[in-house]
């Protein structure tokens, strides 16, 4: 059984199968999307990517439902609302976030890829 309350440094839902994702959905009280989750192959790692702006491609339009899940995803991954009212440019963007977006790709480098070795090559000028 999966853990669903996580810490800021806890990362375990990378590894979550699709299955896990639905089931996650499920806790959060939206059981009828489920199949908009399983049917797109949405896993942990795909789950970096949900947000309002891509729901409705699963199939999730109703806006109140999509801003729910979106707080719910922002807040598994440990990202904050983006400040927006203090500049139109984007926000820098934290270490956790650069490693997310590393992770979420597919391949062999991504899947060694640990958030010390993203650390690392942040602070050594290769975060990109």
């Amino acid at each position: 059984m999966l853990s669903w309350q996580h810490s800021a440094d806890n990362m375990e839902f990378l590894q979550w199968s699709c299955h896990d994702v639905a089931e996650w959905i499920e806790s959060l009280g939206f059981a009828k999307y489920i199949a908009c989750f399983t049917d797109n192959l949405i896993n942990g790692r795909k789950l970096i990517h949900i947000n309002c702006s891509n729901m409705p491609r699963l199939g999730i339009t109703d806006f109140k439902d999509m801003k729910v899940i979106s707080a719910h995803v922002r807040k598994l991954l440990g990202i904050t609302a983006t400040p927006w009212n203090h500049s139109i440019a984007d926000p820098p963007q934290d270490a956790r976030t650069l490693f997310l977006e590393k992770k979420s790709r597919t391949g062999k480098w991504a899947d060694r890829l640990t958030y010390q070795q993203s650390l690392d090559g942040i602070h050594h000028g290769a975060g990109a």
